[in-house]
Order: structure tokens, then C-alpha cells, then sequence
């Protein structure tokens, strides 16, 4: 499945903003910060995971939509696609 650059270049940015913030948990965890505090940065690195994959289910929904012979050829008919999106949600 081919996605458009828009989107692989907005998947690539959500991808290093979250590994940003695991970094940041890392540092915190070296620094002795505050658990809250680090909790804080996880959810944030998870949140930024999820809407990542959500974004790349939301562009492999469309693409099967509007090329429903193509994607099946490529190995992802619309339902194998609906079967991913419920793994992340």
C-alpha cells in the first residue's frame, strides 16, 4: 500500500516527536525526577504512538476505499484494514 508523502511525512514527525519524549523519560528517570512528573512524559510518548497509528489506519482506510482492487491485490482488503484499526483502539 502506497501512502502519499503528506502523510508518511506526518507520520515520520509524530515518530520523532515520541521518541523525543521516551528520551525525555530517560533523562528524567537519569535525573531522579519526580514519578508524577515522568508518568506526565509517558502518557504523552504513548498518546503520540496512538495517533500515529491511527493516522497510518485512517490513510490505509482511504486508500482501500478508493482503490478497493488494488489494496486487496497489495494484501489488504478492507477488512484485513478494519482488523488493524481494532488492534490499536
Amino acid at each position: 500500500m502506497q501512502f502519499p508523502d503528506d502523510v508518511v511525512q506526518d507520520l515520520r514527525t509524530r515518530l520523532r516527536r515520541a521518541a523525543g519524549q521516551v528520551q525525555a523519560v530517560e533523562r528524567m528517570l537519569a535525573e531522579g525526577r519526580e514519578c508524577r512528573d515522568i508518568v506526565t512524559q509517558l502518557s504523552a510518548a504513548t498518546k503520540a504512538l496512538e495517533q500515529t497509528g491511527f493516522r497510518l489506519i485512517a490513510s490505509g482506510l482511504t486508500y482501500c476505499i478508493e482503490h478497493p482492487e488494488e489494496a486487496a491485490a497489495s494484501g489488504y482488503p478492507l477488512d484485513e484494514v478494519q482488523r488493524m484499526f481494532t488492534k490499536l483502539s
